[in-house]
């Protein structure tokens, strides 16, 4: 376990700090300004050794029995368990979120180890038949090698897991470069990962700018697969790298994410939906509800009805228990969300029902908090077009569920949709006709679990999707195996039997 208070990188097995001299990044508690600790910026020397060192470990790794590495998993499961108080209560500290959600992140880890533990025991190939006589024919998973995962700050620790945990159970070695914004909780799991028994080398995990250590992973020869989650603007650039040196590339990217409520809904239970869809985590989640498309008909009694409720939310330090929504998780992001409270007023014309504020009174007086803010707004509008990362919904009305559908489905992004009805042939619909990776009926938009895929559609990703058994698709290569034991020259698709 970690000893010294500067060693935050962990290399083949052992904590250290960075290479040489060079700069340290702060992280504080963004309710409060509370420094918290001091990181390195590691170096491009820093991921060649991490990259080194899971090379090496790769080649016994990918030995190791399934089986074997799923205990390893599960064992890191329970380490996960008996410190999920102490992580979430941690994670509130680094990146502002209520301990509501800290706890479901890291319970989130919990699942995901516990489920892939369970692939040790499967991570099924396929046996077929095969065109000939006496020939065996099947199909095998093999691991990818050198795995760098990149991961965001709004889910620290869930979203490692989500990469990590597959990536182990299928062969690989990772390389994982977290947030500069929350490297606290990435040091947390990789310590759990260490006491759990994983070998040297197998993670190692580098702390720096994204612009620097992101570019070096990309582009250096002994990785082979890069798993990234963040915006759409830089994931493009990282497909584009990998594209130029056959790297495989998952990528789980932007949303623009809406809820549909009917004039037949259950309105207690859209609103419900809406409001935590729209400022759980502060409206930074990529299945954030950011658009909410309401019926002609309920319009009115429904958008008085949100608007109060986003008036109400108590804002403060995430650990406060009675708190419903703490700070963004920067200056930076705060000052992001009001350039978009600006563009909805100057530039779109928007209507401003609530919010659009920064909050600088009473417990949030040092802390980067924004009130939960509603616009009414056009589908055409940027702040309906654009992913804005923060407390901000626009209300949009349609005239029917048809031109719901259309509203919903017409930005650049595909992540995830919900739609709140009493019509079955309506639900089935949305399931069929929404541009989505996630269909959600009756509930928000947020609220994914860690055995179905992950992901989204058009600018939302690459086509792969993370948890599930669908992640396990990335981080192996398929093999196929003959094996002919007829002792003679036979040629598929030209030694065929005549009728």
């Amino acid at each position: 376990m970690k000893k010294d208070t500067d060693a935050f990188n962990f290399i083949n097995g052992r904590w250290c700090g960075r290479s040489g001299r060079g700069e340290r990044f702060e992280t504080r508690n963004p309710a409060t300004g509370e420094r918290l600790e001091s990181f390195p910026q590691s170096t491009p020397r820093d991921v060649d050794d991490a990259v080194r060192a899971a090379r090496k470990a790769f080649d016994f790794w990918r030995k190791v029995p399934t089986t074997r590495r799923g205990e390893i998993l599960l064992k890191s499961m329970r380490l996960l368990e008996a410190k999920k108080e102490a992580f979430a209560r941690d994670m509130t500290r680094e990146m502002g979120k209520i301990l509501a959600e800290t706890r479901g992140d890291v319970q989130e880890a919990i699942d995901t180890a516990f489920y892939y533990a369970g692939e040790g025991r499967r991570l099924f190939g396929q046996t077929t038949t095969s065109e000939l006589p006496d020939k065996f024919a099947m199909s095998i998973r093999a691991p990818v090698g050198v795995c760098a995962l990149i991961t965001p700050w709004n889910f620290p620790m869930a979203i490692p897991s989500w990469k990590i945990y597959p990536a182990l159970l299928c062969g690989n070695t990772v390389v994982l470069k977290p947030a500069t914004a929350t490297p606290g909780a990435a040091v947390n799991f990789v310590e759990i990962l260490e006491a759990a028994g994983v070998p040297p080398g197998v993670v190692n995990l580098v702390h720096g700018s994204g612009a620097t250590l992101g570019k070096r992973l990309l582009r250096h020869p002994d990785v082979n697969l890069v798993s990234f989650t963040g915006s759409s603007a830089v994931g493009a650039g990282v497909g584009e790298a990998c594209g130029r040196t056959f790297k495989k590339c998952s990528l789980e990217l932007g949303g623009k994410n809406a809820q549909i409520v009917m004039d037949d809904a259950d309105l207690d239970l859209a609103l419900e939906g809406a409001l935590w869809g729209a400022f759980g985590t502060t409206g930074q989640r990529c299945t954030a509800t950011s658009r909410l498309i309401l019926h002609e008909k309920i319009f009115g009694v429904f958008l008085e009805r949100f608007v109060e409720g986003a008036r109400s939310l108590k804002i403060g330090d995430g650990l406060d228990p009675a708190v419903q929504m703490g700070p963004l998780v920067s200056g930076r992001q705060l000052r992001n969300v009001q350039s978009y409270v600006r563009i909805g007023l100057r530039q779109d014309g928007a209507k401003l029902l609530t919010g659009g504020k920064v909050l600088k009174q009473g417990p949030c007086r040092r802390g980067f908090f924004h009130e939960p803010t509603v616009f009414l707004g056009q589908p055409h509008m940027r702040i309906a077009r654009e992913e804005i990362f923060g407390p901000v919904a626009v209300v949009l009305k349609a005239r029917s569920f048809d031109e719901a559908l259309s509203i919903l489905n017409g930005t650049d992004y595909g992540l995830s949709g919900s739609l709140y009805t009493r019509d079955v042939n309506r639900a089935l619909r949305a399931v069929r006709d929404m541009q989505t990776g996630i269909t959600y009926i009756n509930a928000p938009t947020i609220g994914a679990e860690v055995h179905l895929p992950f992901g989204g559609v058009k600018h939302t990703g690459n086509g792969h999707r993370e948890a599930g058994a669908a992640a396990l698709d990335i981080f192996t290569e398929w093999k196929a195996v003959y094996v002919d034991y007829s002792g003679r020259l036979q040629r598929a698709q030209i030694d065929v039997p005549k009728s």
